[in-house]
């Protein structure tokens, strides 16, 4: 049995991030998804495992349909890791910022010297 994926995994693919961009528009059916790439519909079956094995995508059956809709709440594993970092550049870009403006001062006392 295979690990479950993260959200990670699924966001690391460009095709897969454009797949969430459609269904998070509206829920699409199979078909629809696979006729807007230029790919086999095989490689987008492969694609939607992923995303749902991330918990991005639920599938449901209507008829002989199958929906996509998109979870996105499991996005918010993304966003909370990237503002930690986020968070600690600003820090850095702040340290450095106010290092800038004492050299500059630094200098502007020695030429009015």
């Amino acid at each position: 049995m295979n690990a479950r994926r993260d959200v990670f995994q699924a966001i690391a693919d460009p095709t897969r991030r454009e797949i969430i961009g459609l269904i998070a528009q509206k829920p699409q059916m199979v078909n629809s998804i696979a006729e807007r790439f230029n790919v086999s519909r095989q490689a987008i079956s492969l694609h939607l495992k992923i995303l749902i094995e991330c918990g991005l995508v639920d599938v449901k059956q209507k008829g002989r349909e199958r929906i996509c809709e998109a979870r996105l709440d499991k996005l918010n594993e993304v966003a909370q890791w990237v503002e930690q970092y986020k968070q600690f550049w600003e820090q850095r870009f702040d340290a450095l910022d106010n290092y800038l403006v004492k050299l500059q001062n630094q200098n502007n006392n020695e030429r009015a010297k």
